[in-house]
């Protein structure tokens, strides 16, 4: 199933739930009590640790949360159907035209859209997160500096929103330094540097385009 933190899926019908879970309407949250894990799909629940909402989603043991732009959005984007490949069910945060600096009028970055709640992230431990990005602050001229500072924010605050929970980054479709990859191959190699000082496998794919 790929879900994402832009829709919330409906309860499946004839689901055994408690009285008034669901979906809430804006303003309205589900009572904390209880095992959250154990509320229909698609509940919202506001988590007390952190006050934002979340999604319950099912089978997150194996599910992976891809944070991402355009290249990730899409239920056939390569990111997602490259993780469906090797077995996992995807839950989506993120939205076209944004990054890790990068905001395009509707929702900003990343750090800011999960800070300000504008993602419904996964209740629980995801099975691995996965954090694309970066052609959009090519575009938009974002410097190394702001996409560094960026992306160890929102590194720092997923590890501490899942700690322990395996995380990889995947970079800039690009055509290459030697094929006029230009700022979006900087980009990529920018981003590979900042997975490795913090050990996160890393994707480049700033090259992949001929």
């Amino acid at each position: 199933m790929l879900s994402g933190c832009g829709q919330t899926p409906e309860p499946t019908a004839g689901s055994a739930a408690p009285p008034n879970v669901q979906a809430p309407a804006a303003g309205k949250y589900l009572a904390s009590a209880g095992d959250p894990a154990a509320l229909p799909a698609g509940s919202v629940y506001r988590n007390p640790a952190s006050g934002r909402d979340e999604v319950v989603v099912p089978d997150m043991r194996h599910t992976a949360l891809l944070i991402g732009d355009s290249q990730s959005e899409p239920a056939d984007g390569w990111p997602r159907l490259g993780l469906a490949a090797v077995g996992y069910k995807v839950h989506f945060c993120g939205l076209g035209g944004t990054g890790f600096v990068a905001a395009n009028g509707k929702t900003g970055n990343y750090i800011d859209a999960l800070e300000r709640g504008d993602w419904k992230l996964p209740y629980g431990t995801p099975a691995l997160i996965v954090i694309q990005g970066g052609g959009n602050d090519a575009a938009q001229g974002a410097t190394d500096a702001q996409i560094v500072a960026n992306a160890d924010r929102l590194i720092g605050a997923l590890q501490d929103r899942y700690p322990g929970a395996r995380m990889a980054m995947i970079g800039t479709l690009a055509r290459g330094a030697n094929y006029g990859g230009g700022r979006r191959t900087q980009v990529d190699a920018l981003i590979g540097a900042v997975a490795a000082r913090h050990g996160l496998p890393y994707v480049g794919v700033g090259d992949w385009l001929t």
